[in-house]
C-alpha cells in the first residue's frame, strides 16, 4: 500500500485547508500516514508514495504558489499517484462551472490521476478591504457552498486506488517471485 501520502494545499483565507483536512481525516481513517501541509511548508515530495495538491481559485486560476510548486515538481510528481482539486466557485449552483484556466495542462504534465473541482467559501468577514469592494460589485453570493461529504467521497475513491495499485503490486511481485522459484 502507498502508505505515506502528502496533501499540498494553497490557501488565501483557509477554507480550501479545511478540504485539505477532510480528505486527511478519511485517508488516516483508512489506514495512510497523511502530511497535511501547507504548500509553502512543502520542501519536496520525496518520501511520499502518492500526493495530492490543492488550490483555492481566484479569477479562474490557482494560486500563483500552488502552480510555481507543480511546475517545481512536475517530473517527481509524475512518478507517483497524483491527484488535484480546486476549490472556488460560489453560489447555487457553484458558478464559473468548468476547470481553472490551466489545469488541463497540470494534469498531463504530471501525468495526475484525476482534477476535482469543489465549491467553496464566500465570509465577507475574512476578505480584505479589497476584496470586498470587488465582491459587492460583482454581487457575488455569500456563504458556505463547500460539500463535505463530496470532499469524504473523493478522499475514499483516493482511499480505494491506493489500495487497489498496492493489491496489483503485491501480486506482480509474488508471481516474480513464483516464477524465480520455478
Amino acid at each position: 500500500m502507498s502508505n505515506n501520502v502528502l496533501i499540498a494545499t494553497a490557501s488565501k483565507h483557509g477554507s480550501t485547508y479545511d478540504i485539505a483536512d477532510e480528505i486527511a481525516r478519511v485517508l488516516s481513517r483508512r489506514g495512510f500516514h497523511v502530511a497535511d501541509k501547507p504548500i509553502d511548508e512543502v520542501g519536496d515530495v520525496d518520501g511520499y508514495d502518492a500526493v495530492i495538491v490543492g488550490s483555492a481559485v481566484y479569477a479562474g486560476r490557482w494560486l500563483p504558489e500552488a502552480l510555481a510548486f507543480v511546475n517545481r515538481h512536475a517530473a517527481r510528481l509524475g512518478t507517483r499517484p497524483l491527484w488535484l482539486f480546486s476549490s472556488g466557485p460560489i453560489g447555487d449552483p457553484p458558478q464559473p462551472q468548468g476547470d481553472p484556466q490551466g489545469v488541463a495542462v497540470m494534469v498531463e504534465s504530471t501525468r495526475a490521476k484525476e482534477h476535482r473541482l469543489f465549491a467553496g467559501l464566500l465570509d465577507p468577514d475574512r476578505l480584505g478591504l479589497g476584496e470586498k469592494v470587488i465582491v459587492g460589485m460583482l454581487r457575488a453570493p455569500r456563504g458556505d457552498f463547500r460539500d463535505f461529504p463530496a470532499v469524504a467521497a473523493w478522499a475514499e475513491q483516493i482511499a480505494d486506488t491506493l489500495h487497489i495499485g498496492a493489491a496489483d503490486s503485491s501480486l506482480s511481485r509474488a508471481a516474480l517471485l513464483d516464477a524465480a522459484t520455478h
